[in-house]
């Protein structure tokens, strides 16, 4: 049997590389996923290519009745919600505290914080019980750089809301748990890249990568299997739990 056999999934960042790669996986698991994301032409994209066990939601996560909206959505396209992906995220820009710019950090602080407390407030209520929601975090959220205040910090506040969610849900065996990848090989490490040598990306990602003990990035794919795992039955008695899956990076 699959191991998302008749299971439903709500994916924010459903457009990106983590949400795409969890959705394919979570659907040849057995799951039928709601993608949710701003990007409508990458949304549009995805479903058509996962077929028709999958669909989207254009939505903005920092806005509440955007959040209300798609989880009715998930809802009313198939039924109910036994897994939430709440991953949506943005990495800001890289400069240092006093000349970082004030409406970078609100933006944010809305997608990153805001988004996943108002995913906890919408869709929770919607959740089956027995359900598992997994927050998306990252090693950020457990350490610290600098010349990142608005996603460190963003990420450390995703630990407070899971937790909490984690207790109030727990009467429903509803489970909260976050994960915490290292730099996984994708957009926002380019981005991330360039912010912090701009026209020497390379150089930089050969330096992160090079503080990793496993020598190298995370792949989407490898992200999407620890949230299988959590969105599985093979998870049914851990909650509140923080999953690093970084290499080594945070042994050090």
């Amino acid at each position: 049997m699959k191991r998302l056999e008749n299971k439903v999934a709500l994916i924010t960042g459903g457009a990106g590389s983590i949400g795409q790669t969890t959705a394919k996986l979570f659907i040849e698991e057995g799951a039928k996923v709601i993608l949710v994301d701003l990007d409508e032409i990458a949304l549009k994209k995805a479903a058509t290519d996962l077929g028709s066990n999958a669909a989207y939601v254009v939505a903005n996560v920092t806005i509440a009745a955007d959040v209300e909206r798609y989880a009715k959505e998930a809802i009313k396209k198939f039924g109910k919600i036994d897994i939430f992906f709440n991953n949506a995220g943005i990495e800001g820009v890289v400069k240092p505290i006093i000349d970082f710019p004030e409406d970078v950090f609100d933006k944010v602080i809305a997608v990153n914080v805001k988004g996943v407390f108002l995913g906890c407030k919408y869709v929770l209520p919607q959740m089956n019980d027995g359900g598992s929601m997994i927050i998306t975090s990252s090693v950020a959220g457990l350490t610290a750089s600098p010349n990142f205040i608005a996603y460190t910090t963003s990420k450390h506040a995703t630990l407070g809301i899971m937790k909490t969610a984690a207790l109030e849900a727990a009467p429903r065996k509803i489970r909260v748990n976050t994960i915490h990848p290292s730099p996984v090989d994708n957009r926002m490490m380019r981005s991330i890249e360039e912010g912090y040598e701009p026209g020497k990306g390379e150089d930089v990602k050969k330096a992160f990568a090079a503080s990793i003990p496993l020598g190298r990035y995370a792949t989407p794919l490898e992200i999407s299997k620890l949230a299988l795992f959590l969105g599985s039955d093979d998870s049914q008695f851990i909650t509140g739990a923080q999953y690093v899956i970084d290499g080594g990076q945070t042994t050090k």
